[in-house]
């Protein structure tokens, strides 16, 4: 039906018997009838114009509100996503280590996990008294469910300004979970365990453990900052902070906590070139920590330290292992005080064990340095295939034809020991040491 103004007109046409010509002349007096004819796009139209001024003067009076509005009819009527979309909001595993199975929310068997798994809101994760699993989820954000835990995925979604919302439950046991930096400050990372609920900030880390059965509760920040809501009162947390609390009593204590030494040798991602390797003998070194009275030094075949290949109680700052085979190794340490108090553990460093191969195998050829202000540049060739390691750091720029450039961090004044480390497809390897000196 068109949207237009009709008219018609009605001729009732009167006539007299008595006057035969009068009807055949049309004579007589004539009603006319006017109306409008309004369609179905008209009344929309205007329905529409009506919501949008509505909405203008929401958004003036009150936008937050319209915009919390708008998201959630948005989450509960939005099309149904793409699958790159549902792919996205999805969380996955990125490690797994021994026994971890999950459960669908909408099943009622457990299955094992794999590295094709993707979980989504609802769905169920317990880990063995071996096992252990890393998840990240949309925004980045790392999970890691210790053994002998049992989560749920409470929250994964991105919205339309890429804000993010992710969160986990923990029903029992140990979670550590790590933010990173947001594209809006809108994101939120939660982690609810008891009757507590506690928000992280970008950048920020903290390592979550709660039991049922003894209702021991806490929660220790690492990193950055946290806001945590436990039944009716509000705590701030800060870098190093640790919040205790009862549920059943209601009792909480926010303590400081010991921060953990920083690592310096081995180097993170260094490798270690031995003749022998499991007569040969690692030195670890770390940090001292003024509170601490003694430190623990644990070496693992991973990376969430299920696998203990080491481990040693000392009450220096150094400590000397062997027996280790050949492979990549991940070494932590954690301070203690005297009243057995314990710090976070260490940001882990990452070592390989190499078997000596013969170095006349291996091409590996430091052609010349380079500063620029504190920072070196090393160039050299080596063969296409081989993979170097300069202090602790992997070559990445290395040219098809084996040529490559690398450079330093920022050295402090002084002489400097550069040492470069290669290893070909067949097992050789090569070393080169360059003096630096920084005026």
């Amino acid at each position: 039906m068109l949207d237009c103004k009709t008219s018609v007109k009605i001729a009732l046409l009167m006539y007299d018997s008595r006057q035969p010509g009068s009807a055949k002349h049309g004579k007589g007096p004539a009603i006319e009838v006017y109306w409008t004819t309004i369609s179905y796009r008209t009344v929309i139209v205007y329905a529409l114009l009506v919501v949008v001024i509505i909405c203008a003067g929401v958004y003036v009076a009150r936008p937050d509100w319209l915009n919390r509005t708008m998201d959630r009819v948005s989450h509960s009527l939005g099309a149904a996503p793409s699958s790159a979309a549902l792919s996205q909001n999805q969380a996955r595993f990125v490690n797994l280590d021994g026994k971890v199975e999950i459960k669908r929310a909408n099943s009622v068997t457990w299955e094992n996990a794999d590295y094709r798994t993707t979980l989504d809101r609802g769905d169920l994760i317990r880990t063995g008294d071996d096992g252990a699993a890393r998840l990240t989820f949309v925004d980045g954000t790392t999970y890691t469910v210790k053994s002998n835990s049992f989560v749920t995925v409470e929250q994964n979604y991105i919205d339309r300004d890429q804000s993010t919302s992710v969160a986990m439950h923990i029903s029992s046991g140990a979670v550590d979970l790590a933010t990173g930096t947001w594209q809006s400050p809108r994101s939120r990372a939660e982690v609810s365990f008891a009757n507590a609920r506690a928000s992280l900030q970008e950048n920020s880390r903290a390592a979550v453990r709660t039991d049922p059965v003894s209702d021991e509760n806490q929660i220790t920040v690492s990193a950055g900052s946290a806001n945590m809501q436990v039944g009716n009162q509000h705590v701030a947390i800060g870098e190093w902070e640790r919040v205790t609390f009862n549920q059943s009593s209601g009792e909480l204590t926010k303590t400081t906590v010991l921060a953990p030494p920083n690592l310096t040798a081995p180097l993170n991602l260094q490798p270690l070139i031995e003749a022998d390797p499991k007569h040969a003998s690692v030195h670890f070194a770390w940090s001292a920590v003024p509170e601490a009275a003694t430190y623990s030094l644990r070496v693992s075949a991973n990376s969430m330290f299920t696998r203990i290949a080491a481990e040693k109680v000392v009450t220096g700052t150094s400590a000397d292992l062997s027996g280790f085979d050949p492979g990549d190794y991940y070494w932590s340490v954690t301070a203690i005080d005297e009243h057995k108090k314990e710090s976070a553990p260490a940001d882990a460093f990452k070592f390989t064990v190499i078997s000596q191969g013969k170095s006349e195998e291996m091409l590996l050829e430091v052609d010349g340095t380079e500063l620029h202000g504190n920072v070196a540049e090393l160039i050299g060739r080596t063969e296409p295939s081989a993979a170097l390691i300069v202090n602790g750091e992997a070559v990445a720029d290395i040219r098809p034809d084996g040529h490559f450039r690398y450079f330093t961090q920022p050295l402090s004044r002084g002489s400097h020991e550069i040492v470069v480390t290669g290893q070909n497809r067949r097992g050789g390897t090569a070393i080169k040491r360059v003096p630096i000196v920084i005026p």
